[in-house]
């Protein structure tokens, strides 16, 4: 049967209420770390289906652009690789949205374990003392880090496909 929490409300029946909602501090650490590696997974996914398609439309752009036909090599090669590199402007625009959800998903179980290792005492003792956990592992800044190359790709493209579909319009139209 739930209880109301009051002021009056004896100090282990909280603890014991927490401990039955909530579990141990070992299992939410458990399951946070669990959602970090799944949410990983699912960001090195996407970056890997990203440059995967980007690698493909940089293949076709290039052979579009050595296309030598006498009698329709011309427009091929005006038309083609421009449209190419809008195709990967918009493919740019259309990964940055998951990559940006995965990467604020795993900064949110990067926090709630980084509260976890502060907020409980016994949990922190056992962090400073594993060599397993270490500040860099579990900072904002030490994250963030290894997750820059995901987060900077889609840019990156971006303006690579603005400047190839520029170049090879300017190529042939002077």
């Amino acid at each position: 049967m739930p209880r109301i929490i009051t002021p009056t409300t004896p100090e282990h029946e909280i603890d014991q209420q927490n401990a039955r909602m909530f579990g141990t501090p070992k299992e939410r650490l458990d399951f946070y770390r669990r959602e970090i590696q799944y949410e990983t997974t699912i960001l090195a996914n996407r970056t890997d289906a990203y440059l995967a398609a980007q690698s493909f439309l940089v293949i076709a752009f290039v052979s579009s652009m050595g296309n030598l036909n006498q009698g329709w090599g011309e427009m091929f090669t005006l038309m083609v690789p421009a449209f190419l590199a809008l195709l990967g402007v918009l493919s740019s625009l259309n990964a940055w949205p998951g990559i940006r959800a995965a990467f604020r998903i795993i900064e949110h179980w990067q926090l709630k374990q980084s509260h976890l290792l502060r907020g409980e005492p016994m949990m922190g003792l056992a962090y400073d003392e594993s060599p397993l956990f270490c500040e860099a592992e579990t900072s904002r800044a030490g994250h963030r880090k290894s997750l820059l190359f995901s987060l900077r790709t889609p840019w990156i493209f971006l303006g690579f496909w603005v400047l190839l579909g520029t170049y090879s319009v300017y190529i042939q139209l002077a």
